[in-house]
């Protein structure tokens, strides 16, 4: 007989971080409705408003509260390309919660489903 477990201090970030969530992406004043979802370093989003932020797709890595981003998209140049999701990104999972912050103050609050 074999007897699998799993054990969260085993999971890599990537895996701690996977799912759908769903949340609210801050810029100043301004917010907009989103979905973000993860895959074992792969993520793909939407946004309820064209290119605030700007998702699409690409890959992720995670070393300790950092998850950096990488997107895969093209971009057209008519808008602020700050917005696009890449880069490096503080973070906090705590439950169903995920919080992702920039140096520039744009902010995800995000929950999982």
């Amino acid at each position: 007989m074999l007897i699998l477990s799993c054990n969260s201090d085993d999971e890599s970030p990537q895996a701690v971080i996977n799912g759908e969530y769903i949340g609210i992406f801050e810029r100043g004043e301004n917010n907009s409705n989103v979905e973000l979802i993860f895959n074992n370093g792969n993520w793909r989003g939407e946004s309820e408003v064209v290119k605030f932020p700007a998702l699409c797709n690409g890959t992720y890595s995670s070393s300790g509260n950092v998850i950096t981003f990488e997107n895969a998209c093209p971009w057209t140049a008519e808008f602020d390309w700050s917005l696009i999701l890449t880069g490096e990104w503080n973070y906090s999972l705590d439950g169903n919660s995920l919080i992702l912050t920039k140096t520039n103050g744009d902010k995800y609050t995000l929950t999982k489903q």
